[in-house]
Order: structure tokens, then sequence, then C-alpha cells
């Protein structure tokens, strides 16, 4: 069939964790959006749903840290954090092992991409599962970059990956999604968490929906250090988005500034032309 939905949001542990230190309006309207891309995600009827996520070494150290990798399990185990600390009780799900297979074959003629059949879901997706499959029950397709640990792989890299992604999807008879999920601006586990760069966050955002390739590679893993912190590296998840929806735009549906969840918190979608 083809690519039938994209998007992305924000993945932060507070997002679920800490709930309920936010601002009730704002994270009741966090949440409302989150609400909205599910009903964008159902509408679109997908098959299977590939979650472009971020390495938090819960699978990978540096002592094996692969720029990029795709799952092709049966099924998953998360969270692999403490259920009382992420507030998400964990569970089974389920994968599609011959999509993941052939979707790799398929990136692999462009993309040096790492697989693996064992895989436990960390916060990076399981909080986006959260809310837009509260069910658990469309099978998902996870990948993995390296934001991680130096060096990374580079910005055009990322938008590549996902070119290369769409080609792959549309070739494929299911109908797939895809969702990004990482963050802007954010430095979690420093003295620095909860500090978000906003006005940074809003220039990469407009970028973003506006799908300027050139704009969105044009950064430097020392600018993004500087002025959006090691957890700002994660807008690679966006990129890959950006470059399987290469020619299209998107929406905003929702951004602000939440310190007590360490990231400013974002869901948006892209056009699928």
């Amino acid at each position: 069939m083809s690519l039938v939905f994209a998007g992305a949001c924000s993945h932060a542990p507070g997002i679920t964790g800490r709930s309920e230190r936010a601002d009730p309006k704002l994270r009741e309207e966090f949440y409302r959006n989150l609400g909205r891309i599910r009903e964008c995600l159902e509408a679109a009827r997908p098959d299977a749903l590939i979650v472009v996520a971020a390495e938090h070494f819960a699978n990978f150290f540096m002592d094996n840290m692969p720029a990029y990798c795709m799952g092709m399990s049966d099924e998953y185990e998360g969270p692999i954090e403490d259920e009382e600390w992420l507030a998400i009780k964990r569970r089974k799900i389920p994968g599609n092992p011959d999509l993941s297979k052939r979707i790799i074959c398929d990136v692999m003629q462009k993309i040096d991409l790492a697989y693996a059949e064992e895989w436990k879901f960390d916060h990076g997706i399981m909080v986006p599962l959260h809310f837009l499959t509260p069910r658990y029950d469309l099978p998902v397709v996870p990948v993995n970059i390296n934001c991680q640990g130096p060096p990374l792989s580079p910005l055009h890299r990322a938008y590549e990956l996902g070119r290369t992604l769409r080609a792959a999807c549309d070739a494929q008879p299911e109908r797939i999604a895809l969702l990004g999920t990482g963050g802007m601006s954010h430095w979690p586990c420093t003295p620095d968490s909860g500090k978000i760069n906003v006005p940074w966050d809003k220039a990469f955002l407009d970028s973003f929906i506006h799908n300027r390739r050139e704009d969105l590679i044009s950064y430097t893993d020392e600018e993004i250090f500087a002025d959006a912190g090691q957890g700002g590296f994660e807008i690679r998840t966006f990129l890959t988005v950006a470059g399987a929806t290469e020619g299209s735009t998107g929406e905003l549906l929702f951004y602000a500034p939440i310190p007590v969840y360490a990231v400013g918190c974002t869901v948006a979608t892209m056009a699928v032309e």
C-alpha cells in the first residue's frame, strides 16, 4: 500500500511519571492534542506503526552502538524502566517480523541499518504508545537512532533515512504509519534539567513543519549541544519524519515548555502525499 500517516511528538518520562505536577490546564491541552494525533492515526487505519525513537542506553551502550537499528521481533516488552516511576504498566507489544524484514532489506540498499530480534522498549517508545495506541494492539516496528553517544550520524543522514524508509514503506502491501519521537532542547539528567530554550525550539519546529531540508540539516552538533543540550540531539527523529514526507508540510498541533516534564512538549502531524 503506502505510508498513510506521519507525525511527531515528545516522549519525556515526566509526561506520564510526573503528570500531576504540571499546570493542569497546560497538561490537559497537551493531552488533548495527543488525543487528536491518536484520532488521526486511527483514521488512517494502519496495519503497523513505525516508531523512530532515540537510544537512552536501554538496549545499546558504547561497546555496541549502531547509528540506526530496526526491530524484527514477534513481540516487544516495555517499559524497561520501573513501572511506578514511569506510571506505565509493563506489557507485551506486538511486532510484525515479516514486515520488518522486508523494510530492513529495502532500507539496506541505501542505508547501513542494524537490526535486532530482541528489544526492550523504554520511555522513548512507551510514552507515545501510551497515548497513541492505548490498547497496545497495533503492531509496532521500532527504529532506534543513536542520539546519545558521539560520534553521531550526521543530520543529513537522518533525513536520508526518512527518504529511504518512505520508499520502503511505499513498496509494501500494508498500510504503514510513521511516528518520530524525541525532544528539542532539553538537558536530562543534568543540573540543568528543566531548562528549555523556547526560541530555539520554535525556530526548529518552524523549519520542521515547513520541511525546509537545508535549514533542518544545517545545525552542527556543537551548536545543538550549546543551544539545546545533549537532549537536543534527538531532533534526528524529527528529521527522519521530515525526510519521509519530503515535499510536504505539516501542522503543529501543540507546543509548550513544561519544565517539570523537562522538555518543550510537542505534538505535530506531517502531510503524506
